[in-house]
């Protein structure tokens, strides 16, 4: 592990050059990068993550030229790049034809998943001067990893390099989105609010229905999941479970819970999201059956936080459609 300073710009460059991964963090959540025109470093990164070929993975750049040398940029979507870039925002869009980026990158579709991350993540590919194909830090279908220390917890032994920026700001993964004629289509609610982009293209974001074909990262039914069973919407505890609380009121039998953490006291969802992935960690260590969540507001990034928590409470074997789409 190694504190995200001006030296590590430089070892995470020429350890990236050489194909190897590196753990960076970025405003989101840690990534488990690759260069993006390396077929051997990409499939490195499904190898150590146990991650389906079918699953793309999000493409990050260091710029707009970077962006533009791989992907066509529609107007629409270069008015979403210069509101929200650098920042918790991925675009998908068409991929140039041989664009240099590595068919796995793209799970085998004509389009490619971008975004451009705040800090030292952009100065890493920026020295590089290549894309880095980075998704989340941790076992497919697990817990993102928000800390250093998670990245070494979980994945330490198929890592190169950790470097460790202290925990991430936002805590959940970039909001997914792509253009679709003047329609905007939200893949995959995030770290940016529907709102806020709303506000910027003049009309309310499209909803895919929840059996459509995966487009993008964090798409399968099951996802973000600790090991034990979540039970959504509690308003009455059950003797034992572990309580992921939120806000100044609780559940019913609240004091049976074996174990509670409060994503937020004064009901602050910004907060919510940061202490997610971090507070389902810490109870699932404590190896109970079940975490029983309580009801937490869609509002804002509300959304994205009950996406995540629909995701790791849901069936964990494959859905038919996803199996298809491994054949």
């Amino acid at each position: 592990m190694l504190a995200a300073d001006e030296q590590a710009i430089e070892t995470a460059a020429s350890t990236l050059a050489e194909g190897k991964l590196v753990a960076i963090p970025t405003e989101t959540v840690y990534g488990l990068a690759a260069d993006a025109t390396k077929g051997d470093a990409v499939a490195r990164i499904f190898e150590a993550k146990g991650r389906p070929h079918f699953n793309p993975l999000i493409c990050h750049v260091s710029d707009i030229a970077m962006a533009e040398r791989y992907a066509l940029i529609d107007p629409l979507s270069r008015s979403l790049i210069d509101a929200f870039w650098p920042g918790p925002l991925t675009l998908v869009v068409p991929l140039k034809p041989d664009a240099g980026i590595h068919p796995l990158v793209a799970a085998g579709l004509d389009s490619i998943a971008l975004r451009m991350p705040r800090g030292i993540a952009g100065r890493i590919i920026a020295k590089l001067d290549r894309p880095l194909a980075a998704p989340s830090a941790n076992t497919s279908g697990k817990i993102s990893g928000t800390s250093a220390k998670a990245v070494a917890d979980d994945l330490g032994q198929k890592i190169a390099l950790i470097l460790d920026a202290g925990p991430s700001e936002v805590g959940l993964e970039s909001t997914i989105v792509k253009v679709q004629g003047n329609a905007v289509l939200l893949l995959r609610p995030g770290g940016l609010a529907a709102e806020d982009i709303e506000a910027v293209i003049g009309h309310k974001l499209e909803r895919l229905d929840q059996r459509a074909a995966i487009q993008a990262p964090g798409m399968m039914t099951s996802h973000y999941a600790p090991s034990a069973s979540v039970r959504l919407n509690v308003h009455e505890v059950r003797e034992g479970e572990c309580l992921l609380a939120f806000g100044p009121l609780r559940a019913r039998h609240a004091e049976l819970a074996a174990a509670m953490l409060n994503l937020s006291e004064t009901g602050n969802l910004r907060e919510a999201a940061a202490n997610l992935f971090d507070f389902m960690k810490r109870l699932d260590t404590l190896g109970r059956s079940v975490i029983a969540v309580e009801p937490i507001p869609f509002n804002g990034l509300g959304e994205a936080i009950n996406d995540r928590l629909v995701r790791a409470a849901a069936p964990r074997s494959l859905s038919t459609d996803e199996m298809e789409q491994i054949k």
